[in-house]
């Protein structure tokens, strides 16, 4: 690796401050386990990086969830959801996972807000990581190529960089990048942002900020270190080099995002985390619910029941009783 993260640097928690359980991702899956588990009196934290960055944050209009009469779109049906688990005591913090060590006890997740320490974790990142990389970005990492700007922003003080994808991560990332690049190269694979038009039009507003449309990367190059990216139309036309110092990869995929656990649960070939009857992985403490499953069909509903069964089972575990404990 060409730099290492300072954590000194983030808010870190006070690290006499251990959770009962942290749930990690903020979507369905997450939120319903962060409200069964508030409700059970147990001390809960949700790492989400950004609401808009997952499936159901994506959707524009849903008519079937139960007790959702009419249609509402994914990020309203969301923010219902974190609004009754913060009801029940759940502390929703928005934050990128980084690393974890759940080998440990109590357990460790690390963000970009610190090191958060938990008796328990449920994983409920979904599954929009991506399977295939761009030509040259494994070799880089650590060395030019970064997914996480609140991270490394500071070691491209005065250089060009680059900012790969169209959603809210991405944009996000990209204005914090404003603030230390001379220029932030926003690379579009499609012609438009599918981001919050508010941000969008903050980012263009920032005078370090160049957006490239309708351009796909054919790959990172450099010597030791990134020096630049190879561009093409996406309408055909010449392959051009943009020199930069730095590639923020913001892409998304449809396979299970736990990079972060580094191999700590077992997974079938395809990277879908395996669970027992009650949702536990197979390191004792550490739950698993909603796409991480790879469930064959994905709903919504699917998801919160997945999380409110992970939550009970966690609670279970963490009062040493055999059986779960019923709740209406």
């Amino acid at each position: 690796m060409g730099w290492t993260i300072d954590l000194q640097a983030t808010a870190e928690p006070d690290v006499a401050e251990v959770y009962d359980v942290i749930v990690i991702g903020g979507g369905p899956a997450g939120l319903s386990a962060a409200l069964y588990a508030g409700r059970s009196g147990l001390r809960t934290l949700v790492l989400d990086k950004s609401p808009r960055a997952s499936a159901l944050g994506m959707t524009e209009r849903i008519e079937n969830y139960p007790g959702i009469p009419g249609a509402i779109s994914g990020l309203e049906l969301l923010e219902r959801l974190r609004d009754q688990a913060r009801q029940f005591g759940a502390e929703i913090v928005t934050a990128q996972v980084l690393s974890s060590d759940v080998t440990v006890d109590p357990k460790e997740v690390i963000a970009s807000t610190g090191i958060h320490r938990g008796r328990a974790v449920i994983v409920a990142t979904g599954a929009m990581a991506r399977k295939q990389t761009l030509p040259g970005e494994e070799a880089f990492v650590g060395r030019g190529v970064s997914y996480c700007a609140i991270c490394d922003a500071a070691f491209f003080h005065g250089q060009e960089v680059a900012v790969i994808g169209d959603n809210d991560e991405a944009v996000e990332e990209a204005l914090h990048l404003a603030r230390f690049a001379s220029t932030v190269h926003v690379v579009l694979p499609t012609g438009r942002f599918k981001a919050d038009p508010e941000l969008v039009a903050r980012l263009q507003s920032m005078e370090p900020v160049r957006v490239i449309p309708d351009h796909r990367v054919t790959a990172i190059f450099g010597n030791g270190r990134v020096e630049g990216i190879r561009l093409r139309p996406r309408s055909g036309g010449q392959e051009w080099v943009l020199p930069v110092g730095g590639v923020f990869v913001y892409l998304q995929g449809n396979r299970p995002a736990i990079d972060y656990l580094h191999g700590a649960v077992s997974t079938d070939p395809s990277g879908c985390v395996r669970v027992d009857e009650q949702m536990q992985t197979s390191v004792p403490g550490v739950f698993a619910a909603g796409d991480v499953l790879c469930r064959r069909v994905r709903q919504a509903v699917l998801a919160a029941a997945d999380g409110a069964l992970a939550a009970m089972a966690a609670e279970r575990y963490l009062s040493g009783r055999q059986a779960l404990r019923s709740q209406w």
